[in-house]
């Protein structure tokens, strides 16, 4: 009886925990079906976000491709205008013709923005020889770095002291400079990959290398140009003479690589050599300038903007086809591309030409003051100014949210090139508009050539391809309509 007792309670027990475990089953199916149902429904939603973003984009690149008009702008700016140095006529007829075409596209509103700009001159063509011994000379090429005083009424000849850096120019001393012509001769890092690192890490002894000069009483400055080719063309660019007084402000050019090597080889045989050069530069009062604006008004948010925009000035040498007028005409052909293919923004997008990125960035800092001064909140921007070539990608300016939320677009983008989404700057122009919550964007196409023509007389329209320049404004119109889409909802933004 006691067994049979036991039996049944022992029964009991089991019959307990099977209906426990029973209803543990049932319970971890429900949720796995609930599980597998949202993973389904959120599968397709995402799956439909992609696909319409997909179309979107390949309807922009179709556009562009089968109906662009950045070639043909950048035709008429680079072969009927030309260079467009601040403060030129070149600079005023392109500050006309950018705000004619962006009021024929019909957008909502183009408007020019005064800004005051230098202007320089560079003259008649410098002239420059190497001198082994009286009456024997070789020619090389130079041209006058952008903001140089000109050289003494005749030219100036002097001896010669080759340094790599500031440091072998301290190291020389008053001593060995004092009346000397400095020539500095390091070129730009070949074994860097990203080109625009290298250019970073030589430009200094442009920009500042005729102030350190001064300090030690040299009589002018010679700069080896930022190129990694060895060829026969001169790369001009800005240069500063910082807080050095008027009177003590020394001329300063640019060499050709194959003149640098020149030089520099000629001067190991013969340390005694002269150089001669003459530069005919002059600096004037401050002039005013524009930058040329366009935009279309957001739907939902517009008094937040996105920028995108190129610099409208280019160097007197060549016609600034891919610096930057490349840029230019994209970022207008965001704003053409957009309306032809009737995508109503979201947030107020804007086209900026600034005016004087080359010699003292005012367009930029004008633009950031204005938008201050209107409490204007710019919550993204693209810069383009690294030339017409093949697309690359962007770099990325913001916190570590937004940049991740740029990077998760990839997958869209990669189909078309657009494989780098990695941190690092934006452009000098946009770089003022720099905030918290601020996603700026640097448009990186292929940067292996570009320093064949920066600031060089090669820098011409017949070095853009045409189907590279419509890639690239393709590729920032697209990258513009994925800010505008999901930007506003991710990004903190300061009021």
């Amino acid at each position: 009886i006691r067994d049979a007792q036991e039996s049944r309670g022992l029964g009991d027990v089991y019959k307990r925990q099977l209906k426990e475990v029973t209803g543990l089953l049932v319970l971890m199916k429900k949720i796995f079906i609930s599980i597998f149902l949202f993973s389904i429904t959120t599968t397709g939603i995402s799956q439909k976000v992609n696909k319409k973003d997909s179309t979107v984009i390949k309807q922009i690149f179709d556009t562009s491709l089968t109906d662009g008009a950045s070639y043909e702008w950048l035709d008429y700016m680079s072969n009927n205008i030309g260079s467009r140095l601040s403060g030129s006529l070149g600079a005023e007829l392109a500050v006309n013709y950018t705000k004619e075409q962006m009021e024929e596209l019909g957008i909502d509103k183009v408007w020019l923005q005064p800004v005051m700009v230098p202007k320089w001159t560079r003259g008649a063509q410098e002239y420059s020889y190497i001198e082994t011994s009286p009456g024997v000379t070789s020619l090389v090429d130079i041209c006058a770095l952008g903001g140089s005083v000109p050289t003494p009424y005749g030219g100036l000849k002097a001896a010669v002291v080759e340094v790599k850096n500031f440091e072998e120019l301290r190291g020389l001393g008053r001593e060995k400079i004092e009346g000397k012509i400095v020539f500095y001769n390091r070129p730009m890092q070949d074994n860097l990959i990203q080109t625009m690192n290298a250019y970073g890490g030589a430009v200094d002894q442009r920009y500042s290398g005729a102030a350190e000069a001064a300090k030690y009483g040299a009589a002018g400055v010679i700069v080896r140009s930022m190129n990694f080719s060895q060829d026969d063309f001169p790369h001009t660019g800005a240069m500063s003479y910082g807080n050095t007084p008027e009177h003590l402000r020394i001329p300063a050019c640019a060499i050709s690589t194959n003149g640098a090597n020149y030089l520099s080889i000629t001067l190991k045989l013969q340390p005694d050599l002269l150089f001669y050069f003459n530069q005919n530069c002059k600096t004037y009062p401050d002039v005013q300038s524009y930058n040329v604006i366009g935009e279309i008004t957001g739907s939902e948010n517009s008094n937040k903007f996105i920028v995108v925009g190129g610099h409208l000035d280019s160097w007197d040498l060549g016609d600034g086809s891919h610096d930057d007028g490349a840029g230019c005409v994209q970022s207008m052909e965001v704003l053409r591309i957009l309306k032809k293919i009737g995508y109503q923004p979201k947030h107020t997008i804007r086209a900026v030409m600034f005016m004087n990125e080359e010699n003292g960035t005012r367009g930029a800092k004008k633009y950031a003051e204005m938008s201050k001064m209107n409490n204007e909140n710019h919550i993204g921007g693209i810069e383009s100014d690294a030339g017409g070539h093949t697309p690359r990608g962007f770099s990325i300016d913001a916190n570590e949210t937004n940049t991740a939320l740029v990077q998760s677009w990839k997958k869209l983008l990669a189909p078309y090139g657009l494989h780098d989404l990695d941190k690092g700057g934006s452009g000098a122009d946009i770089s003022p508009l720099k905030g918290e919550g601020v996603t700026l964007v640097g448009y990186r196409p292929d940067s292996q050539r570009y320093f064949d023509y920066h600031h060089t007389s090669t820098d011409t329209f017949d070095k853009v391809n045409k189907r590279e320049l419509e890639l690239g404004s393709a590729s920032m119109t697209s990258l513009i309509y994925l800010m505008d889409k999901y930007l506003y909802s991710n990004t903190p933004v300061k009021p």
